[in-house]
């Protein structure tokens, strides 16, 4: 059924309908499209636009749909334009004349609007908990690992001392800020356009905010240009989906540094990895490589849409169309990413002695080196070329800051005592870090009870 058939004298071509169809992808929101339909009604017949007969017909009838749909009675029609078309044929299929009434006062523009309003807001919160518990996940793992030596990097080198703790909830603390900005975009979304019309509301008198209200929805849009021209919603949302992928990127190309041999700061559980068909030793960190991967298939959706609206007029344009798809494979991506994620870094091994040794050898105690010597009364200039100096004695005999015998030190500086080696322990210079966010055991332990508060909340 084409709802503008009588204007037109001409069958659309197969190829058109087929160009034009919208079928495919926007089916998956017969449950929205469904639930907004029977709002409307409702909102019509206490408004008196319908009676109270053909009220009950419409409500009967989309529940009847909704269950066969749902129950695999009944099988979406693959021709038809879009899912608010196969609706409204198989209801008026169903209960005739009353079926054609369910569209009055309303635009497929504001009804498409709706509907992905509804899905959208629907969708996140299942996201949401996933991106929660990843975020519990990390919090037990640094609980684990708060006194765990590593090598703090700037540019890949080895710097500072930190512990793989405080490592973790560096990412912890990004994903709460990407569990903030869904909240945000939720916020946002949730106000109903429906009302709106084709772009200029209706004649009718709709009470646009009890259909609001029965649909869950915190009130309705303002303007009707506005309500069904604008998608900064979904914009919002995939931006907010974009940085969930760059937060797991950056974490997956990092466990895929750690598991090398070069590293070797942890392994992957083997459920979690892949082998080689032809070299039998490899394991591979296929799984955060293709989370890295998929990333730029994020950004790509996010690109696509706003490409697609820069250059719109209002109001609905068919180009709006291309909404959905981009929307959806984001939700599906980053939904499947965070399914594996989260236990992929439950169940890796850290292996805290080889990130104790590579942080010895990179002689990220330098800098608290030279502090010492400041601590003595040398100026600051002095005390880094003194260091440097012993780190350039270590490098060639092979020696760490640690194991350089005392008299190497006092032939650099006199200042050197035996509480030099106190002063450059990896231990000791990570827990004095101890201001507010720094890397000190102690404040990666209270850092996680923080965290966790915050996910209760």
């Amino acid at each position: 059924m084409k709802l503008w058939a009588g204007r037109f004298h001409k069958e659309l071509d197969d190829k058109v309908n087929d160009f034009n169809s919208s079928i495919a992808f926007d089916s998956r929101m017969f449950r929205e499209d469904i639930a907004g339909s029977m709002a409307h009604a409702a909102m019509l017949c206490r408004q008196g636009v319908l009676s109270q007969e053909d009220g009950r017909a419409i409500r009967d009838g989309l529940a009847g749909i909704l269950a066969d749909i749902e129950e695999g009675r009944l099988a979406i029609d693959p021709t038809a334009e879009d899912i608010h078309t196969f609706v409204e044929g198989e209801l008026t299929t169903r209960i005739g004349d009353a079926g054609k009434r369910l569209h009055t006062g309303r635009s497929r523009n504001d009804q498409v609007a709706l509907d992905l309003r509804l899905y959208l807001k629907n969708a996140v919160p299942p996201l949401r908990d996933k991106v929660t518990e990843l975020i519990r996940v990390l919090c037990d793992k640094a609980e684990a690992y708060a006194d765990a030596i590593m090598p703090g990097y700037t540019h890949l080198q080895r710097a500072q001392p930190i512990t793989f703790g405080h490592h973790l909830m560096a990412y912890a603390e990004m994903l709460l800020r990407d569990r903030g900005r869904l909240d945000d975009a939720v916020k946002r979304m949730n106000v109903s356009p429906l009302g709106s019309g084709a772009l200029a509301s209706t004649t009718y008198p709709l009470d646009r905010e009890s259909a609001a209200q029965e649909m869950g929805f915190d009130g309705v849009t303002a303007n009707s240009l506005d309500g069904v021209s604008d998608r900064d919603y979904a914009v919002e949302l995939l931006s907010a989906l974009s940085l969930i992928m760059v937060h797991l990127s950056r974490f997956s190309e990092e466990i895929i540094l750690w598991c090398s041999w070069e590293f070797k700061f942890i392994e992957l559980d083997d459920a979690y990895s892949t082998g080689s068909s032809i070299m039998p030793q490899k394991k591979n960190p296929d799984i955060a490589e293709l989370v890295r991967g998929k990333s730029g298939r994020v950004f790509g959706d996010l690109t696509a849409l706003l490409t697609m609206l820069k250059g719109l007029p209002l109001a609905y344009n068919k180009d709006m169309q291309e909404d959905k798809e981009a929307v959806f494979d984001a939700l599906d991506t980053v939904n499947l990413c965070l399914t594996v994620f989260a236990p992929m870094v439950e169940t890796m091994k850290v292996l805290p002695d080889n990130m104790r040794r590579a942080a010895a050898g990179g002689f990220i105690n330098a800098t608290d080196c030279a502090d010492y010597l400041v601590g003595k009364g040398l100026p600051f200039r002095d005390a880094y070329k003194a260091t440097g100096e012993l780190v350039a004695r270590c490098i060639d005999r092979g020696l760490t800051l640690e194991t350089l015998p005392l008299e190497e030190y006092r032939q650099v500086c006199p200042l050197f005592d035996e509480g030099v080696f106190e002063a450059i322990s990896l231990e000791r210079c990570a827990a004095l870090r101890r201001v507010y966010g720094g890397p000190a055991p102690d404040n990666v332990r209270a850092q996680v009870k923080r965290v966790r508060g915050l996910l209760q909340a």
